[in-house]
């Protein structure tokens, strides 16, 4: 059965259709996070914590290549032509974000295995002696592990640019066609990625600064959606309507709720407290701002699926 569905102005909002399910909001969200974990292992390596033994940057290179992986299962899963994945690598387009986005994660591998010789644990150096001797042959020069450090945090920025620039490029999609969703996107990894360490951190400095930091980066997200909401009020009707999907549409209830009372606010809050020692530190506020970073990804994915610039559709 045909059906045509028309609105008043030129963008079709339709909850029925659906293109992407959880796979790239999964995908985007783990990719944003790893890549605000290795800006903050890389931080941590030129400040040359590295040397204390309790360091995050020790085991966070490890939680990073568990979760980049699983969200490269998650983006796996929702490729239409599996087995010929492979053809990503044997070509580099400099105007597609997914050619670029290829090859970023295969570089950022060798950048996360590089930071696990700084300091491998002994299960790998018995099982790998080459990583033994690698290893020493890193710590003999300290400009080896600075440029480590360095190498981490700009390949984790361009991981977290990238989970941003793979949606703003998609014209046809207004409400992810802002130059200023990048931004968020990277704002929001880094924020997830600070309450995620400073969740287990063995290290006392280190939850302080993180959640300090955390406090900064929430403060930037809440800038960086109101400046993206503004954009898209003050540009065409059409993506004045996309924006309109979560301010008080569809998305609305789970965008205020979710994303910016429970995922912001709320979590700010809190560790504005507990930094000023008014209350104890507690998961609370990391798992709220983690959830809500997960969340903030679903709502923009699947809003920004039913932004069309035609006024008819056929089903």
């Amino acid at each position: 059965m045909l059906e045509i569905t028309t609105t008043r102005n030129n963008l079709f909002i339709d909850p029925t259709v659906t293109v992407w399910g959880w796979e790239i909001p999964i995908y985007l969200f783990l990719g944003g996070m790893v890549a605000g974990m290795m800006i903050i292992a890389g931080y941590f390596i030129l400040k040359r914590r590295d040397k204390e033994e309790n360091c995050s940057c020790h085991y966070l290179p490890w939680i990073s290549i568990a979760l980049l992986s699983l969200g490269m299962f998650a983006l796996f899963l929702d490729l239409s032509h599996k087995l010929y994945v492979w053809r990503l690598y044997t070509t580099f387009q400099i105007t597609s974000p997914m050619s670029w986005g290829a090859w970023i994660l295969l570089l950022v591998y060798p950048a996360l295995i590089a930071n696990v010789l700084i300091s491998p644990p002994k299960f790998l150096t018995d099982k790998v002696p080459f990583a033994k001797t690698l290893s020493g042959k890193i710590k003999e020069h300290p400009f080896l592990i600075k440029n480590i450090g360095v190498m981490n945090m700009v390949f984790g920025g361009m991981l977290g640019i990238y989970t941003g620039v793979l949606l703003s490029t998609l014209g046809a999609r207004p409400l992810w066609n802002t130059s200023i969703l990048w931004v968020l996107f990277v704002v929001s990894g880094l924020s997830t990625a600070a309450a995620f360490v400073h969740m287990i951190a063995r290290d006392k400095y280190e939850r302080e600064l993180l959640a300090k930091a955390d406090n900064g980066f929430l403060i930037m997200e809440l800038v960086v959606l109101i400046m993206m909401i503004v954009g898209l009020l003050t540009s065409t009707q059409a993506h004045i309507d996309a924006a309109y999907l979560i301010l008080n549409g569809p998305y609305a209830a789970t965008f205020w709720v979710f994303v910016v009372l429970m995922g912001i606010v709320i979590p700010l809050i809190i560790q504005l407290l507990a930094v000023n020692h008014k209350i104890k530190h507690t998961p609370i506020a990391p798992i709220l701002v983690i959830v809500g970073g997960l969340i903030l990804r679903f709502v923009i994915v699947q809003a920004g699926q039913y932004s069309h610039w035609f006024n008819v559709h056929f089903k």
